[in-house]
């Protein structure tokens, strides 16, 4: 199968992960996309792959005869799409030779228009692949599962050189728990690659500190008309925290390594209110600064109105994995060189998010993201080229043999 055929038939797959759900996987829709491919792993010659009773794929590719002393090398990708929007029901369409302009999608109104999205006129003459509008497209990161099976079938089939090659998928990466049940010894591998970038040749190795803080906060209710010096809206005093923090310190107004604040959601009534605050940073003492600064609000809060209750809760999510893949640069040396050797431009460039690779780093697998080639994820602008998912199959490619010449 070429890797657009594997995009496309795993695309259709409804994988939506389930952020209110506390097994795993999160939904059981996943597994339906997992036990693909454990049978079309085995069906391309990696027999040992398997399914883990909490939703893990593991497989492996033993190494050509005199690659054996090799570094075991790793691909990640997740199986599951975001719960932000549809998933269900995808119709991919493809566009083939096309043609720069405006893109019309035949539903929901929508149009992936070049003025909004300016690399679209790069992309003028290749194969392009869309949803229909009303869904998200999937390749977040069904591209990245689909060219890490590309690489297998080619792996197999001996037309290069390999150590021995660990692969897995994984579940509920767009809910958080994407490694929360990751076997390293089940996978095996001494250095690894996470799938899960966007643009083809981008290598990313340094991502946000990042940490969850809700506010809770109980005011004290009485009836409007006889509330003045006793009533304390609770909702009022969450409006008041987010305006505390800095205005110019939110997703919109920062970019490369600005860390932010992002009042992610605003829930209650006078009685009660709920405030949730996404706290972000590349820089650890950064990081440690903006939780704090959480904490006096939080202080000031309670002190300001003390007949109500004002209660923050804090924390970390992830961490940045620069301190992890620094001892091992060779991984983004070898990713650099991968990418030049197949004539994709390499960019070196930091995460404003996190990756399983960064979880999988601190485990003691360090293990950089690599670009898959698709651009809008998470939305019904979601798009990719076939150009861009086999030249990011043939850089796979390039660093399995670059590894294979590490004894």
């Amino acid at each position: 199968m070429t890797v657009q055929e594997r995009f496309l038939e795993y695309v259709k797959i409804h994988t939506t992960s389930d952020e209110a759900s506390q097994t795993s996987p999160s939904a059981a829709r996943e597994l339906d996309l997992s036990r693909l491919l454990v049978r079309q792993l085995k069906e391309i010659g990696l027999q040992d792959a398997f399914l883990s009773d909490t939703g893990y794929v593991y497989a492996h590719l033993e190494a050509t005869p005199g690659r054996e002393d090799a570094p075991a090398l790793g691909f990640v990708a997740h199986v599951d799409t975001a719960p932000c929007f549809s998933g269900e029901n995808v119709q991919p369409i493809v566009h083939e030779n096309y043609d720069g302009g405006d893109i019309v999608l035949p539903k929901g109104n929508c149009v992936i228009e070049t003025q909004a999205f300016p690399f679209l006129k790069g992309l003028k003459g290749r194969t392009l692949i869309t949803a229909d509008g009303s869904t998200l497209l999937g390749a977040d990161d069904k591209a990245g599962v689909a060219e890490i099976m590309a690489l297998c079938e080619r792996l197999a089939a001996g037309d290069v050189p390999h150590g021995r090659i660990c692969v897995a998928f994984t579940p509920d990466e767009e809910v958080g728990s994407g490694t929360t049940h990751f076997d390293l010894k089940a996978f095996g591998a001494d250095f690894a690659y996470t799938m899960d970038g966007d643009e083809v040749g981008g290598i990313e190795y340094e991502n946000f500190n990042a940490a969850g803080a809700v506010f809770d906060i109980t005011g004290v209710s009485v009836h409007p008309g006889s509330a003045k010096g006793i009533m304390v809206n609770a909702a009022a005093i969450a409006c008041e925290i987010v305006s505390l923090l800095p205005p110019e310190e939110t997703p919109e107004k920062t970019e490369g390594y600005e860390g932010f604040f992002f009042a992610e959601e605003i829930s209650g009534d006078c009685a009660h209110a709920k405030l949730s605050v996404i706290v972000r940073d590349h820089d650890a003492e950064r990081f440690a600064e903006r939780k704090a600064l959480l904490c006096r609000i939080s202080e000031t809060m309670q002190a300001k109105y003390p007949t109500a209750k004002v209660r923050l809760s804090v924390k970390d999510s992830y961490y940045n994995m620069e301190e992890k893949i620094r001892p091992c640069i060779h991984l983004i040396e070898n990713a650099k060189k991968a990418c030049e050797a197949v004539g994709i431009a390499p960019v070196v460039s930091p995460i404003r998010g996190g990756t399983d690779g960064a979880h999988l780093s601190f485990m003691g697998v360090p293990c950089p993201n690599l670009g898959t080639g698709g651009h809008n994820f998470h939305g019904p602008y979601e798009c990719i080229s076939v150009e861009s998912m086999n030249a990011a199959v043939d850089m796979m490619c390039e660093l399995v043999r670059l590894y294979s010449e590490q004894q």
